[in-house]
């Protein structure tokens, strides 16, 4: 039997196959249509019994219509679909069903420790779960590309920059000044929560994931575990739950 997991981001689309929990074809694209899943998916899977998909851009009906149709067992996965943790979120339908993912994939990684889920995507976000399976939540702020962007469009002069291995202590130029207050700011900015809830949690597993993830892990002196695939595993984790 094989599970269809769709994680719809803001930049990037990831189509994720799945037989006996573990990843066995991924695929990405910008858009998510019909037509891409009966050209691309379903020939080289035509066994997919099971799927289950979430979406920070909105609903795609056609899309959802078409895998309801197709599959035994479709969910469109949102703050109502029972999960295997407890959501202590005081507004879930308003947390990121990426987010919720994400930390449900992570209390799979590691059952029975406590985990920061740090997601380097469009934002960053930071989720802490507990040992017992609790998301306690978690916060928000601007990710590198959006920063980058930030200063360029409200300044003057800083030219559009991107994350580079030229990283520095203290900038001698502007370029570098941009690119290494950017990536040393949010190093600052997580290294900081480490050290914080280290103090009210003592120690916990790191996982790393988005798209800038395995980036910013090789600049980390904490043990960390880097994935891509953190989201479409939480939501696969999530489809046997209710499957």
């Amino acid at each position: 039997m094989t599970n269809l997991a769709i994680d719809i981001g803001n930049t990037l689309v990831k189509t994720a196959l799945f037989e006996r929990g573990q990843v066995v074809d991924i695929f990405k694209s910008d858009e998510l249509t019909v037509d891409f899943l009966e050209r691309t998916i379903f020939p080289h899977h035509p066994d997919i019994e099971n799927g289950i998909m979430i979406s920070t851009r909105g609903p795609v009906p056609e899309v959802e219509r078409y895998l309801a149709n197709r599959l035994k067992r479709f969910v469109r996965f949102d703050h109502t679909t029972p999960i295997p943790i407890k959501n202590l979120y005081e507004t879930p339908e308003t947390l990121g069903p990426d987010r919720l993912a994400a930390a449900v994939g992570a209390a799979a990684v590691d059952p029975g420790s406590n985990v920061l889920v740090v997601d380097f995507g469009t934002a960053i976000t930071i989720d802490f779960i507990t040992a017992d399976g609790k998301f306690l939540g978690g916060n928000i702020s601007p990710g590198a590309g959006a920063r980058f962007k930030a200063l360029h469009q409200f300044t003057g002069k800083l030219p559009l920059l991107e994350l580079s291995e030229e990283t520095q202590l203290l900038g001698k130029t502007s370029h570098h000044a941009i690119i290494s207050g950017v990536i040393n700011g949010i190093i600052y900015e997580i290294d900081g929560y480490i050290e914080r809830l280290r103090k009210d949690f003592g120690n916990f597993k790191i996982i790393f994931t988005g798209g800038d993830g395995i980036f910013f892990a090789k600049r980390f002196k904490n043990p960390i575990f880097a994935t891509y695939d953190l989201v479409v595993y939480g939501l696969n984790q999530i489809l046997e739950h209710n499957v």
